[in-house]
């Protein structure tokens, strides 16, 4: 019996956002060229992503001739993010651009043994008020990420074995993030996100990284390349 092929699913809004936001600087016919998507099609991705704000056009490519093609760039200044990493005693909390660079930023001492139920509604204030020392306040929130020691589970957005956090396993936290904002709660093991954060900020040439984080206790994060 002969097996037909399912044809392959064009690239998507994202993936050509992605193409974007990693080359700087490309224009409509590079992601063309590099998607091998249709003329049509780009534009019509593009469209999506400049009306979120996402891709703009400051400046125009060199001209080989006739009208200069227009360079499409990640807006980083299109919304924000916040970052909190809980410790056992401390927490840092961030708010970054779409960049990862860092527009404000606070720590949080804490009593060792608070449970969430104390400690998480104080530290949504305490990002709250970070929009107001960058003078973000308004600017769309695009996401929220969250580490802590120990093993995390992301289906449930919660602590799952961290001796190091008493009171905090299976207790989901996305919750108290919903009076700041609707916006996706990504959660992961502290030694992880380390690890993440070193290859995307400037070790992006090395296919396998690992982390080893030493505090209250021993945490090993690992990436590995495909």
């Amino acid at each position: 019996m002969e097996v037909m092929a399912l044809p392959a699913v064009p690239p998507t809004a994202g993936e050509v956002f992605a193409v974007i936001r990693d080359r700087h600087a490309v224009t409509r016919a590079e992601i063309g060229r590099i998607t091998g998507l249709s003329r049509t099609a780009v534009t019509a991705r593009v469209a999506a992503l400049e009306a979120l704000g996402l891709v703009i056009e400051p400046e125009q490519a060199a001209s080989t001739g006739g009208r200069p093609a227009a360079q499409l760039m990640f807006n980083v200044d299109a919304g924000v993010v916040f970052a909190a990493a809980i410790g056992r005693s401390r927490t840092q909390l961030a708010l970054c651009n779409l960049g990862g660079d860092i527009l404000a930023t606070t720590d949080v001492d804490q009593e060792p043994g608070i449970g969430p139920g104390e400690l998480m509604p104080d530290l949504v204030k305490r990002l709250d008020a970070l929009l107001d020392d960058a003078g973000r306040r308004g600017a769309r929130i695009f996401g929220v990420g969250l580490s802590l020691p120990g093993t995390v589970d992301q289906q449930a957005g919660a602590s799952l074995d961290s001796p190091n956090m008493s009171g905090w396993d299976g207790v989901p936290l996305t919750p108290y993030f919903r009076s700041l904002t609707d916006a996706p709660v990504l959660m992961d093991n502290d030694a992880n996100v380390i690890a993440l954060a070193e290859r995307r900020g400037g070790f992006g040439e090395f296919d396998d990284m690992l982390v080893v984080k030493a505090s209250t206790g021993l945490g090993a994060g690992i990436v590995m390349g495909g």
